[in-house]
């Protein structure tokens, strides 16, 4: 595995200054690979702290108060970045001068997608274009060759002569560089064994501005609804309240591994038409976040066939695609299973949104990512269009790296056989945890888990004694909530509380990423079954 050498890499810095003294501005050691993982949980957006406003901020004279913003802001919620998180930094601000005041040592963040924060090292390959896309000099150094890979190199030309001078700070076509999107429709191509159009491609600061635009597009109104699976993402949740619509339910099984039912949203489909809501889509998450299923195949051709029928937009939430690991369950592409139907463009409208955050590559503070939309007329894509242009691009390292992950080294490629180590190492890693976490709370009194087919998460269901749900509604919180925040106190281990991702009604969960490093793991599994006895003991009935 190559690994930058922080020496030589200075020296070359340096001499590449006195060579290119004009270049002033140098960036080069901020894209080195980390050496030491982050102590943030940095990734997705849209949290909500109002909560935390104090009585003389409510009676300010200043001119924004919450009686006069947007009522939307404030009905949407994100627990992801929620009050535990919320509390979680101040404990890690307060570890740091009060080591003894705690039970723990360090805050352990398994409550986001965030997996270089805990540890996980960047593929190199991906960095080393990145770094000879941003600092261009390099490629004129022949210490270069020493350090970078051949196809690195090469890679990185092929790219910057793609790019109008060579020029990766400017900004690009507001869909996206044209040559990335040509390697992004190829690797399409490639996995799903039918064409792809470049001009299919908007490629966007990771999925969550995909799918933002997407509300944006189809909601008029309160009377405008989005089918969403419950247990769900809240990015739906909030986007769809942001953007004034209604979020139409349908609820997964949990007892039958999370499956997806059609008599399901056929039940809900028809109860919101009942009520005089237009029913605009389908929100598919596969594999799935937060309950971590993988759809069968036969599974996802009835889902096509439902919103081929309901005339419903298919949005398929594919940013978990490397993420499966179980050996009966493969990953499948919508748009694959709704062209191996016959379904053409003409069809079915669907749109499929892909990120550099998940996966095997977990490059979440670069914010790349794309969607491919299909299935919508010329001048409704004209439309989708001049939404991108108001935000004029996407990041150009997000773009590059969005490009990298659908066209990756292959075999006689001299990055090859260090990328597959990397790439399987992190897999086979991944898959581990999950095993041992998921058999862990297993073992839990009153806990009972689904297994972990893909994405990153577990969600496990909490059986929870009537006296700690009666101290939980003393409190004036949900029970799932007020075991997170006990948890949380005692342990230093950051959950979200399933009421987060909504749930069926009477039940609580708690989402858990299986992303610690591995070596850390075992306490993990230690520290929460030693909380979760005693939790139990205190509130027996």
């Amino acid at each position: 595995m190559r690994r930058f050498v922080i020496g030589q890499a200075k020296n070359l810095i340096d001499q590449s200054r006195r060579q290119h003294h004009h270049h002033k501005n140098l960036s080069f050691l901020s894209l080195l690979p980390p050496f030491s993982a982050p102590s943030d949980s940095s990734s997705r957006h849209l949290s909500s702290s109002s909560s935390e406003m104090s009585a003389s901020d409510s009676s300010s004279s200043l001119p924004v108060t919450l009686d006069t913003i947007n009522p939307k802001v404030i009905k949407c919620e994100y627990a992801v970045r929620g009050e535990i998180v919320n509390i979680a930094q101040k404990l890690q601000e307060d570890l740091k001068t009060n080591k003894d005041a705690y039970p723990f040592d360090e805050i352990i963040y398994c409550n986001i997608g965030n997996p270089q924060s805990l540890g996980q090292q960047p593929i190199t390959f991906f960095r080393e274009v990145l770094a000879l896309c941003s600092h261009t000099a390099l490629l004129d150094e022949s210490a270069t060759h020493g350090l970078f890979s051949s196809d690195s190199i090469e890679r990185a030309w092929k790219i910057l002569d793609q790019i109008p001078g060579k020029a990766t700070g400017a900004y690009s076509h507001s869909q996206g560089i044209k040559g990335l999107r040509d390697a992004i429709s190829a690797g399409i191509e490639a996995r799903d064994g039918f064409p792809a159009d470049p001009n299919d491609i908007f490629m966007t600061d990771g999925a969550s501005p995909g799918v933002h635009m997407m509300m944006q597009l189809l909601i008029t109104s309160e009377k405008d609804g989005i089918l969403c699976p419950i247990p769900q993402y809240p990015l739906y949740s909030a986007s769809i309240a942001l953007h004034g619509g209604t979020l139409v339910p349908y609820y997964l099984d949990e007892a039958s591994g999370w499956g997806l039912e059609i008599s399901e949203l056929k039940k809900q489909l028809e109860d919101a038409r009942s009520k005089g809501i237009t029913v605009r889509a389908l929100a598919v998450i596969n594999p799935g976040n937060p309950t971590g299923q993988v759809l069968a195949e036969e599974n996802q051709r009835d889902i096509v066939n439902f919103c081929k029928q309901e005339g419903l937009v298919l949005l398929a939430d594919e940013v978990y695609q490397e993420n499966v690991y179980v050996p009966d369950k493969k990953f499948h592409s919508f748009k694959k299973v709704a062209r191996s139907m016959g379904y053409g463009e003409k069809d079915l409208a669907l749109v499929s949104f892909q990120s550099v955050s998940k996966g095997y590559y977990g490059e979440c503070g670069k914010r790349g990512g794309y969607m491919e939309v299909t299935g919508f007329t010329s001048d409704v894509r004209e439309q989708i269009y001049k939404m991108a242009s108001v935000n004029l691009c996407s990041n150009i390292s997000g773009q590059i790296l969005a490009s990298l992950i659908m066209s990756p080294p292959k075999p006689g490629d001299d990055s090859y056989e260090s990328y597959i180590a990397e790439k399987d190492g992190i897999l086979s890693s991944l898959a581990r945890r999950a095993k041992t976490l998921e058999e862990a709370l297993k073992k839990l009194e009153g806990v009972t888990c689904n297994r972990a087919e893909g994405a990153m998460y577990l969600f496990p269901c909490l059986h929870l004694p009537q006296k700690a749900i009666a101290a939980a509604e003393a409190e004036k919180t949900a029970p799932d909530n007020f075991y997170c925040k006990r948890l949380l106190k005692a342990t230093g281990i950051v959950v979200v509380p399933g009421s987060g991702f909504r749930q069926v009604p009477g039940t609580w969960h708690f989402r858990c990423t299986i992303l610690p490093q591995e070596d850390k793991i075992p306490a993990i599994v230690d520290r929460l079954t030693a909380f979760h006895e005693s939790f139990m003991d205190e509130f027996r009935d």
